[in-house]
């Protein structure tokens, strides 16, 4: 069972690195967050067995996002203070409840399949719009058209479901 776990940690070190690196000024940085990722992954993976893959991953980048927030706290007390990413910067308690990321994988799960491709390894992947094209066989513009028509569809569902932005 734990080595069944530990290959899913493993098809997963490439999706939360490219999270980390995009988040951090060096590949050496984003090597060491996403090294103590998985240390904390590989320490709890008794108890983390039990998750999907969705929900691995998931974790994975939770446990990401608390090391990027670590780390730039570290600096900041280094005396090496810089730039909060966008995405790591305080906000106000969200109003959003856990029921929104379920919202937000039901309607992910009515798009077309051409749609919900590109938009997962657009949002979910970091995935450049060329690099998409190229791997489904599509021209970069109908990446782009896909994933614009794929994003209004859920921000649509979103809105019939009382969701707003």
């Amino acid at each position: 069972m734990e080595e069944l776990a530990a290959q899913g940690l493993r098809r997963h070190y490439e999706l939360v690195f490219r999270y980390v690196r995009r988040r951090t000024r060096s590949k050496s940085d984003a090597e060491d967050i996403t090294q103590e990722v998985f240390a904390d992954a590989a320490a709890s993976l008794g108890r983390e067995a039990m998750l999907t893959e969705r929900q691995t991953l998931a974790w994975l980048f939770t446990v990401a996002q608390r090391r990027l927030i670590d780390e730039t706290r570290r600096q900041t007390r280094r005396g090496d203070p810089t730039e909060l990413p966008l995405d790591l910067a305080p906000t106000p308690q969200s109003e959003y409840g856990p029921g929104v990321a379920g919202e937000i994988a039901h309607a992910l799960r009515e798009l077309p399949e051409p749609q919900r491709r590109v938009v997962v390894m657009k949002v979910f992947d970091g995935r450049s719009f060329a690099e998409i094209g190229e791997l489904l066989g599509i021209t970069e513009a109908a990446a782009k058209m896909r994933c614009v028509r794929g994003l209004e569809s859920v921000r649509s569902m979103l809105r019939r479901e009382g969701i707003q932005p």
